[in-house]
């Protein structure tokens, strides 16, 4: 992994030395000399060439950053929303990053699973049969993002970060050489620095918790920070604040913010839309996602949009290389075909998943 991260470094020091995202043409300075631009063609290293979804990437970017073309598209405009989990980040392995999060912190957990709820032990056994058997449950994301906020309830943010932290070191159990803090699907990183260089605002818009998909980001290659991280949503308190109310009481002076142990909301579905509403206040014009959780937020990019959008979906066909599935894949190509989203296929489209260092056991 490191090389690919050396990589996009690379090519970020690039564009410092000369300048802003261009087409790629001499362009002559006043030494007489000629310098050559960096474009997304460029940057898009660990994609096929032919891959359909890198064409349709690389010629919306340059119609949108070319100020002559009907579609250019203002640089304060230019806002992309991506999901995490199956999008940006390894989607299961068995589970969920933050599902396998909960069971260990409620089962495993030396410092905590004597001093777990009966909920949170219900919760954590779910997910557990889940991952052995395939098993669904009704009403098992909130009740996870119940089960989240109360068995982490008084950490400060900072503990709940060093807690994930250490979470993330601990090794993927189907793979050799990546540890759970290290499943980034490495073409996806490519898009997102891509489009940094062309001036996009990137969030990530996710329904695993908040703060979970914060220290996942922490101290990883995706370089966004945290105010563009949004996800499903926990009350925070202060450590002296009690049961008060918010309206009544005054933060002082050795007041920390805490985790208050309630759950607000999960971000998915048409919950996403309603929060990009509510915390970006514009409408993106890119989307980038995985499942039908993330069918909103894309019809919501596309739809009635004053500027040219896109919607890309990925399908999980890869089986070598990934934990995928040939079945979801294919309802998530019929979906793109249904609704013109542009389906990316792990397994025909990208040279590499994360990195040659890693292999499925």
């Amino acid at each position: 992994m490191k090389k690919f991260i050396c990589l996009a470094l690379a090519l970020l020091l690039t564009l410092a030395v000369f300048g802003g995202c261009a087409k790629k043409e001499s362009q002559p300075d006043p030494s007489g000399t000629s310098q050559e631009y960096i474009t997304a063609d460029d940057m898009l290293t660990l994609w096929t060439a032919d891959a359909a979804a890198r064409k349709a990437l690389v010629e919306y970017l340059d119609a949108i950053s070319d100020e002559s073309n009907a579609d250019f598209i203002p640089a304060e405009d230019r806002i992309a929303v991506f999901d995490l989990d199956g999008t940006l980040f390894c989607e299961t392995d068995p589970n969920y990053f933050d599902y396998t999060l909960l069971v260990y912190r409620v089962l495993e957990d030396p410092d905590y699973k004597d001093k777990a709820s009966d909920f949170e032990k219900e919760v954590a056994n779910k997910i557990v049969q889940q991952n052995e058997t395939g098993a669904k449950f009704d009403g098992l994301e909130v009740d996870h993002g119940k089960a989240i906020a109360s068995s982490f309830a008084g950490m400060t943010i900072k503990e709940f970060n060093e807690y994930i932290q250490e979470f993330k070191k601990q090794p993927m159990p189907s793979y050799t050489g990546m540890l759970r803090g290290d499943g980034w699907y490495l073409p996806m990183l490519e898009v997102v620095d891509c489009l940094k260089l062309y001036d996009f605002t990137v969030y990530v818009v996710s329904g695993t918790d908040r703060f979970i998909v914060r220290g996942i980001a922490d101290h990883s290659p995706l370089n966004i920070p945290p105010r563009q991280i949004i996800g499903s949503d926990e009350t925070v308190v202060t450590k002296d604040q009690g049961d008060e109310d918010g309206l009544d009481y005054v933060y002082d002076d050795n007041d920390e913010i805490v985790l208050g142990g309630d759950f607000i909301v999960k971000n998915l579905k048409m919950n996403k839309v309603s929060i990009i509403v509510q915390e970006i206040g514009q409408q993106p014009v890119l989307s980038f996602g995985n499942s039908t959780g993330d069918a909103s937020m894309a019809e919501y990019v596309t739809s009635g949009n004053p500027y040219r959008s896109l919607a890309f979906m990925l399908c999980c066909d890869d089986t070598e290389r990934e934990n995928g599935s040939e079945e979801k894949a294919q309802k998530m190509a019929d979906l793109c075909e249904e609704y013109d989203w542009i389906p990316v296929s792990m397994k025909n489209d990208w040279t590499t998943i994360y990195g040659d260092n890693v292999t499925k056991k």
